[in-house]
């Protein structure tokens, strides 16, 4: 069976891939992941804001949350933790939800090519003092540009380095 990066690699699709460096702790960085009260911070596109409905940051554990836009449009999300190696890596799941956590189909009329269940992995490099964080998400960069994912990425990591560095 293929993976999705053979099918990215065999149909000239790439995935979502965002690199950054940050100047702070792999550690202090790896926590912003890890606690709701850093996340209400910065995990929203700008002009947004994050309603945690329910978070269980271990292996295996679900979360559930709504990006409210500032017109008060909600988009609901859930998913699960796959793999945390605390301080290295958080792989999870990513799919449309009710509030309650139940996986509902996307809106398809919108964005026809949108996956059901997306993989986000987030890697932390130690640079000596600074952190590598590399994104990698399961959809085609040209679909998440599109649709305004990938742009909402680098806005949240732009909240993200502000949230560390406390500037």
């Amino acid at each position: 069976m293929e993976n999705r990066n053979d099918i990215a690699a065999t149909t000239g699709t790439r995935e979502v891939i965002i690199t950054r460096v940050f100047e702070v702790e792999r550690k202090l960085l790896f926590d912003a992941w890890r606690s709701p009260e850093h996340l209400k911070n910065w995990y929203a596109p700008n002009g947004c804001s994050i309603e945690i409905h329910e978070f269980n940051f271990s292996e295996g554990g679900r979360f559930v949350h709504s990006i409210i836009m500032p017109d008060g449009q909600e988009c609901v999300c859930t998913g699960f933790y796959h793999k945390i190696d605390d301080p290295n890596r958080i792989v999870y799941s990513l799919s449309f939800s009710d509030k309650e956590g139940n996986v509902v189909e996307p809106d398809y009329s919108l964005h026809p090519e949108w996956p059901h269940e997306t993989i986000v992995t987030v890697t932390f490099e130690d640079l000596n003092g600074r952190t590598r964080l590399t994104l990698h998400q399961t959809v085609a960069e040209s679909l998440a540009k599109k649709t305004g994912a990938y742009p909402s990425w680098l806005q949240m990591l732009d909240r993200l380095e502000k949230e560390v560095t406390n500037t």
